[in-house]
């Protein structure tokens, strides 16, 4: 799976914001996520595979964490759109400057 499919399910774009925060147990994100526990699991299974998480063991839990570099690619992607979307926005607040 690349990280732009799996970037694709909204469940899973859940799971990266929550990870955002740092490191936690799955268990943490079927709480937060109102998801069974097998489907979070198949979701952290399909990130992992994209190299969008990773995975340690501290005793029996299983702690999940971003991985930075796997969303390289993505930024990479999205890098020409947030400069399209900057010019833009700076031309509204130039027009909204002049229109006052």
């Amino acid at each position: 799976m690349t990280p732009f499919e799996a970037v694709a399910e909204p469940s899973r774009r859940a799971i990266l914001d929550i990870l955002r925060a740092g490191e936690r147990p799955a268990g943490d994100l079927v709480a937060a996520l109102a998801l069974s526990q097998p489907g979070v699991s198949k979701h952290l299974k399909l990130l992992r595979e994209a190299g969008l998480v990773s995975v340690r063991a501290d005793g029996q839990r299983r702690l999940y964490r971003l991985q930075p570099q796997g969303l390289k690619e993505l930024e990479a992607w999205l890098a020409p759109y947030r400069h399209f979307w900057a010019d833009r926005l700076a031309a509204l607040g130039d027009h909204l400057e002049r229109d006052q």
